[in-house]
């Protein structure tokens, strides 16, 4: 453990002292007591672990959906939701990523002359893994990438080389996805906690579906056709694999997905489930009531307080019937504060605050006692029979009931799960075949449709064809609706290539009509001609805002990176 230690000690010292790739020389990293034996990977493998996102990706970091059109924070507006951003000094996630890339080829040369490789496959499957993961965290900010697949040393010529393609980048990252899926263990063999050969599959199915809808909707409909097939093979291993479910017990009926985001090792639910219940996440990111808590304050971010979710996300829930609001007979408009959440998917009511309903936090006065729903426990709830104020839509996701400090909530974060994979598999083959069968969407789309709408009509051909529907705007309403608020929405319009219809757009909250208006005389927004409540106008986006600029420090120490498109220099 000590040459451990030392190892990266040495590495603190030096990653602060060279220039825009942040890569030690291999001199440094040379220690003999090193690479002896497994431990000494797996103790670096460990590491990559502080990699994978934290509830960041729902507080507020750039995937997350306060940089998009679905979420506004209470406290003012968004740089990167509204167009506004400008170039940094510099980004946390440029240098971060070739840090990350250098720790991972690191343990991928030493692992070239270990006696053993059998004894160190899973370490080596990691670092495959996590070097795939910094590379497309950093395609989806930045674009263009340097490859590095070696420790180089400072006076490398890559160390001032223009950025690689990002196809070729893309490319590269499959290469080391499909490495980490042979080397890795499956799941269900490794610890709680690590990457097995399921979340490279899984993770592949994203990357993949990532680049060839942003490919193809850049007119590169052959590479996207491509990237799309890989994507939808990769999807469909991991649901082939049977290691993964849907959390749906039926203790939980139709709160079940609440229940699953909050789900925790100690009392947290009214069936008294814990995370050992849950066969839903294939990657996460680990907490633990007594040894690793969150850190986020967040049931009290969340819960009637710091963010607005937009009308244009609680409009895309559909009617009990399958049918959207603007054609459904069941919907019932908005001349009551109620009226609109009549009939409507249950993922709305789980998800968002729904007026009439009763909502605990993690405070001792307003927690639950035993879920019972006695009368001493609703007299607890923090909102009881919630009555919403302006500008009307309040989200729920991620508030625990239970008594506990703030920062101290302890559920696990999914940076991959299941319903993910389902999403990506149907998305991938309409993508790629510009159609999807009806046995596809049942085995896929489906099944998060259903996991908490038992009645709800199946998304089918049928169904589109004869409610003049459009399939792809189902299928990306699907995934809208099931992955808000855990960092997917401004992506996903980027790769789309409708951000710049979706992004300009004003904000939006309750149509303050009938007894909105009567009982909200000064709501303290103004209203559109249609009588909904602006949150927020002025937006802007521009061609240049689909990547991020290069930051001014990284161009000071290697011009030949070149700035992104519509970014001055």
């Amino acid at each position: 453990m000590k040459s451990f230690i030392k190892y990266i000690a040495a590495g603190v010292i030096a990653l602060s002292c060279v220039s825009c790739l942040d890569l030690t020389p291999k001199d440094q990293l040379s220690d003999p007591d090193l690479w002896s034996k497994p431990g000494d990977f797996e103790n670096l493998a460990n590491k990559f672990y502080d990699w994978i996102p934290t509830f960041d990706r729902t507080y507020g970091d750039w995937h997350a959906d306060k940089s998009s059109d679905l979420l506004r924070d209470k406290g003012g507006t968004n740089t990167l939701s509204n167009g506004t951003n400008t170039i940094p000094q510099n980004d946390g996630t440029y240098t971060d990523t070739y840090k990350h890339v250098r720790r991972c080829n690191l343990l991928l040369e030493k692992a070239e002359s270990y006696p053993n490789p059998e004894e160190i496959r899973q370490s080596v499957g990691e670092a495959y893994f996590f070097r795939a993961y910094s590379y497309f965290e950093f395609v989806q900010k930045f674009g263009d990438a340097i490859i590095v697949d070696k420790v180089i040393d400072v006076d490398d010529p890559r160390m001032n080389a223009k950025r690689n393609d990002r196809g070729e980048v893309i490319d590269f990252i499959i290469s080391d996805l499909r490495k980490a899926s042979e080397l890795m263990l499956s799941t269900s063999e490794i610890a709680e906690g690590r990457v097995g050969r399921e979340g490279a599959d899984a993770f592949l199915s994203r990357v993949a579906l990532y680049e060839g809808t942003w490919q193809k909707f850049r007119g590169n409909d052959a590479r996207g056709k491509e990237l799309c097939s890989i994507a939808a093979e990769a999807a469909k291993k991991v649901m082939d694999s049977g290691k993964f479910e849907l959390f749906a017990p039926v203790s939980l009926g139709d709160s079940a997905q609440k229940y699953m985001f909050i789900l925790e090792d100690v009392t947290s639910n009214p069936a008294g489930l814990n995370k050992a219940s849950n066969k839903e996440y294939i990657i996460k990111r680990c907490y633990h009531a007594t040894l690793k808590t969150t850190g986020k304050n967040l049931t009290t971010e969340v819960l009637a307080n710091a963010q607005y979710v937009t009308a244009k996300l609680v409009d895309m829930y559909l009617c009990s019937d399958g049918l959207p609001i603007s054609v459904s007979p069941l919907f019932k408009g908005y001349e009551t504060i109620k009226s609109e959440w009549l009939n409507r998917d249950n993922r709305m009511r789980y998800t968002l605050m729904r007026p009439g309903d009763n909502f605990w936090n993690n405070t001792e006065k307003n927690s639950r006692i035993d879920w019972s729903g006695s009368a001493d426990e609703l007299k607890r709830a923090k909102y009881s029979n919630f009555n919403p104020w302006a500008p009307g839509y309040f989200p729920q996701k991620w508030a625990t009931e239970r008594q506990c400090n703030d920062k101290d909530e302890s559920y696990d974060f999914p940076v991959l799960r299941y319903a993910e994979v389902l999403l990506n598999y149907a998305e991938a083959v309409y993508e790629r075949d510009g159609r999807i069968s009806d046995e596809d969407l049942d085995i896929s789309l489906n099944l998060t449709r259903t996991r908490i709408n038992k009645k709800m009509p199946k998304l089918s051909n049928s169904l589109v064809s004869a409610n003049s529907l459009d399939m792809r705007e189902e299928i990306r309403r699907e995934r809208t609706i099931e992955l808000f608020q855990e960092g997917f929405r401004i992506d996903d319009l980027k790769r789309w290539k409708t951000a710049e219809k979706e992004m300009p757009m004003d904000m939006l909250g309750i149509m303050w009509i009938g007894e909105w208006k009567s009982k909200n005389p000064n709501p303290g927004y103004s209203a559109n001609a249609d009588g909904r409540l602006i949150i927020e106008t002025g937006r802007v986006w521009a061609e240049k805002n689909y990547l991020h600029p290069i930051p001014v420090e990284q161009l000071q120490l290697n011009p030949n990176l070149g700035q992104n498109p519509g970014w001055a220099n």
